[in-house]
């Protein structure tokens, strides 16, 4: 049997999806067994990850549309996402952010 390289990679966990716009979007708190999450989302948006409620607003992390974005969290976390801004570089639209826990 020969060795072959493999990709790294985690256990796929639930998938919440959260509609945002204007106003904020706020998930589930993250399960016990939650460290990594695969994101992505169909418009621009800003997201903001933390302990207990989040808020997220247009400073916070931008995420393009239709991009796959990995991040490290605490279980029990929080995230919150809004619609980008529209800076004359974005066009704002709502969507929907697909949120998969990874362990």
């Amino acid at each position: 049997m020969s060795f072959f390289p493999k990709q790294p990679s985690s256990r796929v966990g639930s998938t919440q999806t959260i509609a945002y716009n204007a106003s904020v979007a706020i998930a589930n708190a993250f399960g016990p067994e939650t460290y990594q999450l695969r994101l992505v989302a169909d418009s621009a948006c800003c997201y903001r990850i933390g302990d207990g409620a989040q808020t997220a607003t247009t400073a916070d992390t931008f995420m393009p549309a239709s991009v796959i974005d990995y991040v490290i969290v605490s279980p029990g976390q929080n995230i919150s996402v809004i619609k980008a801004a529209t800076n004359g570089l974005v066009t704002a639209t709502a969507g929907t952010l697909w949120v998969t826990e990874m362990s």
